[in-house]
């Protein structure tokens, strides 16, 4: 999963984002409504936090903007204001939710989460391949029966590998979707973890799962 954060404090937005990351979302931010506006349009993320009092663009307009424009993601709208026409108005300008500050990380994460999983409504909640899987609630990970520990960003990219399963997925759709928009091209830290995940679900099992399709990137397939 991908978050979009806007915000112009700095702090926070680096608080958001390390606690977001250890949850294994990729996390991109903006510090204004234009670069935000440009990064919600032209790349695609799975939920939106937008601060209210950003510069150039404020986040009710950008809010709006962004619904005119058909850009559905989730957003869940950051404020000091916490007077009931203020939630009133960021809902009404196509919010999800409203968070008010100073706020506990927890609880945001849980509205990232009710949120996802709302948007994720009728899809399975456990993915599968071969004698793989995956739960996406707990995070827990099994082959043939047998526990395996993941990190954070190996799920993530397991996950990643495992909604797409068959398919072909590039170098650049995994470092879009698993990493963030800083991701250092130039890295083989995907090819890293791609071994690791090898060595956790592949390792001493007679069919490998997770294959590589030369010149083009990796597929799970069963």
């Amino acid at each position: 999963m991908r978050i979009l954060v806007i915000e112009d404090e700095k702090k926070i937005a680096e608080f958001v984002r390390r606690g977001l990351r250890e949850e294994g979302y990729a996390v991109d931010i903006a510090a204004d409504g234009e670069e935000g506006h440009y990064l919600a349009t032209s790349n695609e993320y799975d939920l939106i936090i937008l601060d209210l009092m950003i510069p150039k663009i404020d986040g009710l307009t950008l809010c709006r903007t962004l619904r005119k424009e058909k850009i559905n993601i989730p957003i869940i709208m950051v404020t000091a204001k916490n007077t009931v026409q203020d939630k009133v108005t960021g809902l009404d300008t196509g919010a999800n939710d409203y968070l008010t500050k100073p706020f506990a990380f927890e609880e945001l994460l849980a509205r990232v989460r009710a949120l996802l999983r709302h948007k994720e409504a009728g899809s399975a909640t456990k993915l599968k391949a071969g004698d793989l899987a995956a739960d996406l609630l707990t995070h827990k990970v099994t082959r043939g029966g047998k526990e395996i520990e993941l990190t954070a960003k190996e799920f993530a990219l397991l996950e990643y590998l495992m909604r797409n399963a068959g398919a072909v997925i590039t170098r650049t759709m995994i470092s879009e979707h698993v990493w963030d928009i800083n991701f250092d091209t130039d890295t083989n830290i995907i090819d890293v973890y791609i071994n690791y995940l090898r060595r956790k679900i592949d390792d001493g099992f007679k069919k490998k799962l997770i294959q590589t399709i030369r010149g083009r990137g990796y597929s799970i397939r069963d």
